[in-house]
């Protein structure tokens, strides 16, 4: 048996945005359905809203997200804030999301579509215990810390 993890986003009305933003940044299917399409009707209020959303991408990325029903402010459903504060990563959110790749080259080209219009704690550079680390929260709410996967003994 194998078992994976998928981070699920849950919005307030624009969702169906963030899935299509991160699919810019990650590459990938994007998968959509509405409440409509499982049965509201077309005319009630958030029908067009998304009840299941996914990007999955050949190179592993994978993200699902919705929408609350009856929320519609344009934001993540999380709240809280997260900060670079005397050389340490303050928060209150709970959870952030990790993208880990192989190369510099591969996370920063995913870095620099995330962060447009985003929030940046801590710019994407080399680290004590990566070639790449940075933490941004994008434009939707949603902090993601993208790095470098760094070598390790086998000792």
């Amino acid at each position: 048996m194998t078992l994976t993890t998928t981070t699920h986003l849950n919005f307030r009305g624009n969702a169906r945005a963030a899935l299509e933003f991160y699919r810019s940044a990650f590459g990938g299917r994007l998968t959509i359905t509405t409440y409509r399409d499982v049965g509201a009707p077309g005319d009630a209020p958030g029908a067009d809203d998304v009840v299941f959303g996914q990007v999955e991408a050949d190179n592993g990325f994978r993200v699902m997200a919705y929408d609350v029903p009856g929320v519609r402010d344009g934001s993540a459903a999380a709240t809280g804030s997260t900060r670079r504060e005397n050389g340490a990563t303050i928060t209150d959110q709970p959870f952030f999301v990790s993208v880990r790749g192989n190369g510099l080259d591969e996370v920063r080209a995913c870095w620099e579509k995330l962060a447009e219009g985003a929030s940046i704690v801590e710019p994407l550079a080399a680290s004590a215990w990566s070639p790449g680390f940075g933490m941004l929260t994008d434009r939707f709410g949603v902090t993601w810390s993208i790095d470098v996967a760094a070598a390790r003994d086998a000792a």
